[in-house]
């Protein structure tokens, strides 16, 4: 097609003029049907004379309803909104490149399903908190004596004094598969995780796990809940509904991070093995460099740490330098982290489905400096600046906070592997009832209307 372009003879008769846009007419139809985006094509009723959109048998989560929820969860047009025409006029359109096509599901319809029943979970307790014993009891024992389940728990939780002492609970408690955070790897051997405490149970939930990530069911029974929907006094009818596989799912997209540091003398590594059970350092002696890879749910936070200069970092976007940092630090977070720190500094409060990462200057030495949102598949890159007076630090989810010298960098992308959050109701209605529950989003005293006396002289 773009062949005949420049072959074209500038003297055509009117015929061939016309014959010619009915032959390029017909490619380009060609083209758009094998681009053809469920979104803005066709009707959305899952009838029997349309398949089901997102249909993948070989995916735990598929874009398909629930065949008993048809009905409820059927929407009239996608949230991601149509496709982009990519022909422009009579004979300019956009080169097609099968490479560069990301295919994005409809948030609506991402729902749960299994290729085989469940059958080893993961509970995640938050420590600490002698108020979760009795629901962490109760949880445990409902998946092995009613569901047959094998129930993987940290070391750390059953040593825990209370359950220590409670005979009742240990024929219970014997039944357990143990693992320790920094040296056990069990990223594959859990089918569901089931949290019970608060938001910090997600994070740790998103550490253990640095490839591919089991469904995740969080309980709110610690502080904020933002991220835990569900409430624990109905848990069995909930739970028993998530194994049957009839559950919607928000995808949280995580960030892939990069930390190359420069070997500076005898570098100690602890265990060698990270916080999430795998190797978490890679040296490279021929070019001297220490290299560390994290999966990050909420943000990557780089501060000045405890200098009393300004953090000086330059900051670049797929290889270009952008701007340069003069402040308290910079944060980059997922949509999911944009109601955590990103939110206190002053960002924009992103819906969980939106593909971005967002970047938030702490405490800027600038009044121009505004948060900003790019698109989710940059690569971002950070480095102390040559005039930096002073190092920085990094952490990432509030944990493995390490510090940045000069010659470090730390690069950042959105993972393939996001994590898949059960849903009560469906992603919109969660987030929502979330900003309003948690944050108590635009919570004001409603304006009076005027008195009947007045409108009538209005």
């Amino acid at each position: 097609m773009h062949q005949r372009f420049s072959d074209q003879s500038p003297r055509l008769s009117t015929m061939e003029v016309e014959q010619e846009k009915v032959n390029m007419s017909k490619e380009l139809s060609a083209d758009a049907a094998s681009y053809r985006c469920s979104a803005c094509h066709g009707d959305e009723d899952w009838g029997l004379s349309h398949p089901m959109r997102g249909r993948a048998k070989s995916r735990s989560l598929s874009a398909a309803p629930a065949p008993a929820s048809t009905k409820e969860f059927r929407r009239t047009r996608s949230l991601h909104g149509p496709c982009p025409v990519t022909t422009f006029g009579p004979k300019a359109c956009v080169l097609q490149n099968p490479q560069t096509i990301m295919h994005i599901q409809d948030p609506a319809s991402q729902r749960l399903t299994w290729n085989k029943s469940p059958k080893s979970v993961l509970v995640i307790k938050k420590i600490r908190d002698a108020s979760l014993l009795q629901p962490f009891k109760e949880l445990c024992m409902y998946l092995m004596e009613e569901n047959n389940m094998i129930v993987y728990v940290e070391k750390k939780v059953l040593e825990d004094p209370a359950i220590v002492s409670d005979d009742s609970f240990g024929p219970v408690k014997r039944k357990f598969c143990t693992f320790r955070e920094d040296y056990d790897d069990i990223s594959n051997q859990i089918d569901l995780i089931i949290c019970l405490g608060g938001d910090g149970t997600l994070l740790y939930a998103s550490s253990l796990f640095q490839g591919s990530v089991p469904p995740v069911m969080a309980f709110h029974l610690g502080s904020l809940g933002f991220l835990t929907p569900f409430n624990f006094e109905n848990f069995q009818s909930q739970v028993t509904q998530v194994i049957q596989g009839n559950a919607a799912v928000v995808l949280r997209s995580r960030l892939k991070v990069r930390v190359v540091k420069e070997l500076r003398g005898k570098m100690a590594i602890p265990n060698g093995i990270s916080e999430n059970g795998v190797l978490a350092t890679d040296l490279d002696t021929e070019v001297g460099k220490q290299v560390m890879q994290y999966q990050v749910l909420n943000e990557v936070v780089i501060d000045r740490g405890p200098s009393s200069y300004l953090s000086n970092v330059d900051v670049y976007l797929d290889g270009h330098l952008i701007t340069t940092v003069q402040g308290d630090g910079v944060i980059v977070s997922t949509p999911t982290g944009s109601t955590a720190y990103a939110a206190a500094a002053g960002a924009s409060m992103i819906h969980p489905n939106v593909p971005a990462i967002m970047i938030t200057p702490i405490c800027p030495h600038s009044l121009s400096f505004r948060p900003i949102v790019v698109p989710a598949g940059v690569e971002l890159k950070i480095m102390l600046s040559p005039e930096a007076r002073n190092t920085a630090w990094v952490s990432f989810d509030g944990r493995k906070r390490q510090e940045i010298r000069h010659g470090d960098s730390i690069s950042i992308t959105t993972s393939c592997y996001p994590l898949p959050s059960i849903c009560v109701r469906d992603p919109v209605s969660d987030w929502f009832e979330s900003l309003a529950q948690c944050l108590h989003w635009n919570v004001r005293k409603k304006q009076a209307h005027f008195p009947e006396e007045e409108e009538e002289e209005v």
